[in-house]
């Protein structure tokens, strides 16, 4: 498959999690509105924040290494062994679930009971759904290294939209059960989630159509399950180590990035996860299958090296100018954003600040996911293993920093210590990247210059809008409120329309990938 190809499947992989993306907010909002009218308020919230970080939390530490290691193969491994390791997310998801479970009941201030009810059970089921998540991660890995773009959007969608039918009809018909409703949900998520992968390939397998999927490493359904032989190691340990190396940094990004959890992330990150996630892990596998680990950019086919130069380039443009606009934005109209969200006690206290500190985080995060996401799937074991060491060595200052920040300025300062900790983690990307390219005639961070125009367009907007906050926002009524939106909405418009005919590299690259299909799904 050659690197356009797959930049082709990997665009279309993106434009699919960015359409799921805006499928599941707008699913999550109707909901969250219909079961408000039911269920009381610490109850969601409960279930928002603290079991569905339970949940995340599990997921992330017992697969995302995984993912990273195995979608990095190449064409000539032996899908058995990457199989058999993949199976091991089980077991050490029943740990990271006990373990976690035991300090959500232990360590953790526990909700009142009369207030919120069957909270033990409730964290039960959720390690238990995230259990049963992790049984079709070896089916999950090999549909997304093979690109079943179609896979993905069908099970994703028909368990988020069956998870959202059944909590209705609880909610509506058995409302005292409480977490009871939330629980049976999420397990029920998990489940169809998992069999709509299993039931797919065991079809796909069994059918004529099979035979002549010569790029598929399985020819039966069992041969996805573990696989034990006499004459070759149960697991390819040089993809073992890579997956530990993996799983230390997975782990230090946790501990010195999770912290702000509460409404003001909730809005703040919206639009981060809507775009960059979606690409950030559509294009890692690009990129994994594109590169070879190990190798310098020279010693590669210059062809895939041009490709992932272009690419990568594009990718830190966008998400610059993506997190620019958040951020510039984002100071005028937060205050308004949060009256809307929740009226008068969110926008007179400390959430604009806050709010407004998280803008600038967003861009630093939009950054920050586009360069990791080239960065790991091009390290090689031992670049990880140093990345890991130097992050490690940085920890103490970030904690002493989130320390006196936090003293310093309340809340405020854990987000700035933050984006320091998210500067560091960006420099560290870009530097390998500069090494990366340095021998080489692709200068890939261009992407991360803009036109002095545009800039100057940044700049009037941010203050135009800055100046129509004071005058129009928030206290005059809707009507001076109507006329703050009007004045952001001709600023994007301008901003926009500039970027437009400033930025003809990214245009093209944004018509030609991500907005019309190249490729067709050959495997639905």
């Amino acid at each position: 498959m050659g690197s356009q190809e797959v930049l082709g499947q990997a665009a279309r992989l993106a434009s699919s999690g960015l359409l799921l993306q805006v499928l599941f907010r707008l699913i999550t909002f109707v909901l969250n509105a219909f079961i408000l009218r039911f269920l009381s308020k610490e109850i969601v919230g409960v279930v928002n924040v603290r079991l569905t970080l339970l949940y995340s939390t599990t997921l992330f530490l017992a697969r995302e290494a995984f993912r990273r290691a195995c979608l990095s193969g190449g064409t000539q491994r032996d899908w058995s062994q990457t199989l058999n390791l993949l199976w091991l997310t089980v077991p050490l998801g029943v740990f990271w679930s006990l373990f976690l479970g035991w300090i959500w009941l232990q360590l953790l201030e526990v909700p009142d009971p009369n207030v919120v009810p069957h909270y033990a059970t409730g964290v039960v089921l959720f390690g238990l759904s995230a259990v049963v998540e992790l049984l079709g991660e070896p089916f999950w890995v090999l549909a997304q290294a093979h690109m079943f773009v179609k896979l993905k959007v069908i099970a994703e969608s028909l368990s988020v939209i069956l998870k959202s039918i059944l909590t209705a009809f609880l909610v509506l018909w058995l409302p005292h059960w409480g977490l009871y409703i939330f629980s049976l949900a999420q397990l029920f998520y998990a489940t169809v989630l998992v069999l709509c992968y299993v039931i797919y390939f065991t079809k796909l397998l069994d059918s004529p159509e099979s035979t002549k999927l010569q790029t598929l490493p399985v020819s039966r359904i069992r041969d996805l399950l573990p696989n034990i032989t006499r004459n070759r190691a149960f697991i390819n340990w040089k993809e073992a180590k890579l997956t530990w190396s993996f799983f230390k940094q997975s782990f230090l990004k946790q501990i010195l990035t999770e912290g702000v959890y509460d409404i003001v992330n909730n809005l703040g990150s919206l639009v981060a996860r809507l775009i960059f996630q979606p690409i950030e892990e559509s294009f890692y596998i690009f990129f994994a299958k594109v590169l070879e680990r190990e190798k310098d950019a020279t010693l590669q086919k210059q062809e895939d090296v041009a490709v992932a130069a272009a690419v990568l380039e594009s990718l830190l443009k966008l998400a610059l100018l993506a997190g620019l606009t958040i951020t510039v934005f984002g100071f005028a109209y937060s205050q308004l954003a949060l009256d809307i969200y929740g009226g008068a006690m969110l926008s007179s206290g400390y959430g604009p600040v806050l709010l407004r500190s998280y803008c600038l985080y967003v861009l630093l995060l939009a950054i920050n996911g586009v360069t990791e996401c080239f960065t790991f799937a091009a390290m090689s074991k031992e670049e990880v293993d140093r990345y890991n060491f130097v992050m490690l060595a940085l920890s103490s200052s970030f904690l002493v920093l989130s320390y006196l920040l936090t003293r310093w300025c309340g809340s405020v300062g854990f987000i700035l210590a933050n984006c320091f900790n998210m500067g560091i983690r960006i420099t560290q990307s870009l530097c390998f990247i500069h090494r990366y390219y340095r021998r080489s005639l692709h200068r890939p961070l261009a992407g991360l210059h803009l036109s002095p125009v545009l800039l100057g367009t940044f700049a009037l907007s941010g203050g135009v809008t800055a100046v129509s906050e004071v005058l129009l926002c928030c206290e005059q009524g809707w009507p001076a409120r109507l006329a703050h939106t009007a004045v952001g909405a001709f600023c994007l418009g301008a901003t926009l329309g500039t970027t437009f005919l400033t930025e003809t590299k990214l245009i093209h690259f944004l018509r030609t990938q991500l907005g019309v299909p190249r490729c067709t799904d050959k495997m639905m």
